[in-house]
């Protein structure tokens, strides 16, 4: 009888410890395999866009070109080059050293401040015996040049009224408001930069350009 009792105590000793080392089996917490953890690729941002491609001034050059036969020019004014290109249906024509005003750098923004206008612009005027031997006038300031005013409030309403009615009727703009105005391709020399906005040819330079450009020529002025 106590022998009996002996072994049902180890039975069910056996039988505890048997479930306690099937619990741990079982357990995830113990043996579980590690996770691996997953390769998450990094996720780079859009590369930016290229920049717009600008449409070349020319694709070839002739400087001989007979001035007789330029019958449909375009003015290219490259101002940290002190260039100004003659160009006739994307052909370089002529290739004159210019100078500017005399503080050149950056876009013109008001009445006085030394610098040449940069963008797109037109001939308005020309003027064969003009203070500075012979001139063309530029529509500056343009319409474009008038809204960005108007916007910030450097003109009035009526100055811009004014402005865009000169620009519409391809005449030269007035240069009585805080935009200035009378800006010229003329002669007078291009030694250093000297003038108050302007752009300056050797007079030779100015009598080859002056005898192909027509109002309404295109002109182009370039940083």
């Amino acid at each position: 009888m106590r022998t009996g009792g002996r072994n049902f105590r180890c039975m069910m000793l056996c039988f505890f410890c048997l479930g306690l080392l099937c619990s741990l089996l079982c357990s995830c917490s113990l043996f579980q395999a590690p996770a691996v953890p997953r390769h998450v690729s990094k996720i780079e941002p859009p590369p930016p866009p290229p920049p717009p491609v600008c449409e070349s001034p020319y694709y070839s050059v002739d400087l001989d070109f007979p001035l007789a036969l330029v019958t449909n020019p375009k003015i290219y004014i490259v101002k940290e080059q002190r260039r100004l290109w003659l160009v006739q249906d994307k052909m370089l024509v002529r290739d004159y050293h210019v100078a500017l005003g005399f503080s050149p750098k950056g876009d013109k923004y008001f009445r006085g401040d030394g610098r040449t206008p940069e963008g797109e612009f037109f001939i308005c005027a020309k003027n064969g015996s003009s203070q500075y031997y012979k001139s063309l006038a530029i529509n500056y300031p343009s319409e474009r040049n008038a809204e960005s005013a108007l916007s910030c409030g450097t003109i009035s309403n009526a100055e811009f009224c004014s402005i865009k009615k000169a620009n519409d009727a391809m005449k030269l703009p007035p240069s009585n408001t805080a935009l200035g105005g009378q800006v010229m391709i003329h002669g007078g020399g291009c030694q250093k930069d000297w003038t108050l906005g302007c752009i300056a040819l050797q007079n030779s330079s100015m009598d080859e350009l002056f005898s192909v450009v027509k109002v309404g020529t295109p002109v182009c002025i370039l940083p």
